[in-house]
């Protein structure tokens, strides 16, 4: 069987989506004359149907091979990041059915832009050859611009999209010129090739600035500083929905990106640790990034009184914790790192869907309105408390195992000042998430405030959502499993 033919039957969960792309596209021409509500919750089941697909295929255990010549690695980490990336946009699928910015809008090309998404982001984190690595990484971010100046009539939506577009040039920009040197240095596009020509010769400050270039690009996906100034106002001009997914999605590939381009291409696999290249200081580069970043993300997050602003800094601060992790540079960081993603795709989901939610019923995204949210819903109340104290890190939540695996590495690879220097970040944290459990439970808000009303696809949602939030720590043992695949990187089993 050709290589190409071979590939294609391990490529099941990305050939469902194409072909439900197809299908949505269709099915928006075909329905153009329909009721908005009518056709938007056809296509959403639609979509929503194909995503289940690439959900139930992408489960098992990984390939561990190479697929397309060598283009992209069908591996662990791969095989954990699948099913992220399905569950995830499912469920921003189905958030877009109870966005008050969304429920009088013709939903075809979202829905279209969610699935092509989806796509891209399992290409993105299974590639291991600098071209399929900028294709993919372009394709999730064209389509990522769109869904966030989708709603083209706001303003805020269009400054937002119109930001992200510029930031996003100017970051892939770099990092497109930085792989374009990596490639005159050594020859190959391929991301193990790579490694044995830096591995072979000496290398100066030359390898040092192609090294900052690409980071560049990577460090715009997951919202890294320097390269955050785009998704504080991104998040809050963009649809809830879209924020949503941008928060889980693209950060969860870029990490991906960040793995097997320091790990695979620039370290040497040596037992359970990968040395790195000499000259290429990426242990020091991580390190630095994850230190500003989670410092700046959590401090700024103190100071935010919109919701959506304030999950856009604490977002940040995820994303230094996940860099502090990848610092280690060891097989357990990357479990840890595949720890954290799936954990945090429920945790920070579910604290949007509560924001999504609230604003159906408040209008507003500002803290002040989620003043006397107990006596309003104690349900929406209770699930938002979790979410936050997940994303804390505050056992007995399914947060904890998060940042358990992330910590427990760091220390092991003798960066125990670094750990040190997470701690406190959390502890930094809890001022900001408290912050928002105290008004919702405290300050006693309207003396009639409007009433909130649950469909059963909002109680559905929240339990799918806060029950692995709730009960996750009782099965660590199944979560340490699916995720301990994420190790077999393509030439580390």
């Amino acid at each position: 069987m050709s290589d190409a033919a071979l590939s294609l039957t391990r490529f099941i969960p990305e050939l469902a989506l194409v072909g439900t792309l197809a299908v949505v596209i269709v099915a928006d021409l075909l329905t153009q004359r329909w009721e908005t509500l009518r056709a938007n919750s056809l296509l959403t089941w639609i979509a929503g149907g194909g995503l289940l697909v690439a959900l139930f295929t992408s489960l098992g255990p990984p390939g561990g091979g190479a697929l397309f010549a060598s283009m992209i690695a069908d591996d662990g980490l791969l095989a954990v990041l699948r099913p992220v990336f399905a569950l995830t946009a499912l469920f921003v699928l189905l958030f877009s059915l109870r966005a008050r910015e969304l429920e009088s809008v013709r939903m075809g090309e979202m829905v279209a832009l969610i699935v092509t998404t989806a796509a891209a982001l399992m290409w993105m984190a299974g590639s291991v050859n600098l071209v399929m690595i900028y294709l993919s990484l372009e394709t999730v971010s064209v389509a990522s611009y769109l869904m966030v100046g989708y709603l083209s009539s706001e303003r805020l939506s269009n400054e937002a999209s119109l930001k992200y577009i510029l930031f996003g040039a100017v970051s892939t920009g770099a990092m497109l010129f930085g792989l374009s040197l990596l490639y005159g240095m050594t020859g190959t596009l391929d991301l193990y090739g790579v490694r044995e020509a830096l591995a072979s010769g000496a290398h100066g400050p030359e390898l040092l600035l192609v090294l900052v270039l690409i980071a560049g690009g990577i460090g715009f996906k997951i919202a890294a500083v320097p390269f955050h100034f785009w998704c504080p106002d991104v998040y809050t001009g963009a649809p809830t929905p879209v924020t949503a997914f941008l928060s889980v999605g693209p950060k969860a590939a870029g990490f991906a990106v960040l793995i097997r381009f320091f790990y695979s291409g620039l370290a040497t696999p040596e037992g359970g640790s990968f040395l790195p290249i000499p000259g290429s200081e990426a242990q020091t580069l991580l390190i630095v990034l994850s230190v500003v970043t989670m410092t700046l993300g959590n401090v700024a997050a103190l100071l935010q009184t919109n919701l959506k602003r304030l999950l856009a800094y604490s977002s940040i601060g995820h994303a230094g914790t996940m860099l502090m992790g990848a610092a280690a540079l060891s097989s357990e960081a990357v479990h840890a790192i595949g720890v954290y993603l799936v954990v945090y795709l429920f945790m920070n989901l579910g604290a949007f869907f509560v924001v999504i939610l609230a604003h159906r019923v408040t209008g507003s995204f500002d803290l002040a309105s989620y003043a006397g949210f107990w006596k309003r819903s104690p349900v929406l109340t209770i699930a938002m408390v979790v979410f936050l104290l997940s994303l804390l890190g505050m056992p007995p939540f399914m947060g904890f195992a998060a940042k358990y695996y992330v910590f427990i590495a760091v220390i092991q690879a003798d960066l125990v000042w670094l750990a040190v220097v997470g701690g406190l970040n959390v502890a930094v944290a809890a001022a900001y998430y408290l912050k928002v459990v105290m008004t919702m439970v405290i300050e006693p808000g309207e003396a009639s405030p409007p009433a909130f009303a649950f469909s059963r696809l909002d109680a559905v949602l929240l339990a799918l959502l806060a029950i692995p939030n709730l009960v996750g720590l009782l099965f660590w043992n199944a979560l340490d499993g699916f995720t301990r695949v994420s190790r077999q990187l393509l030439d580390l089993v």
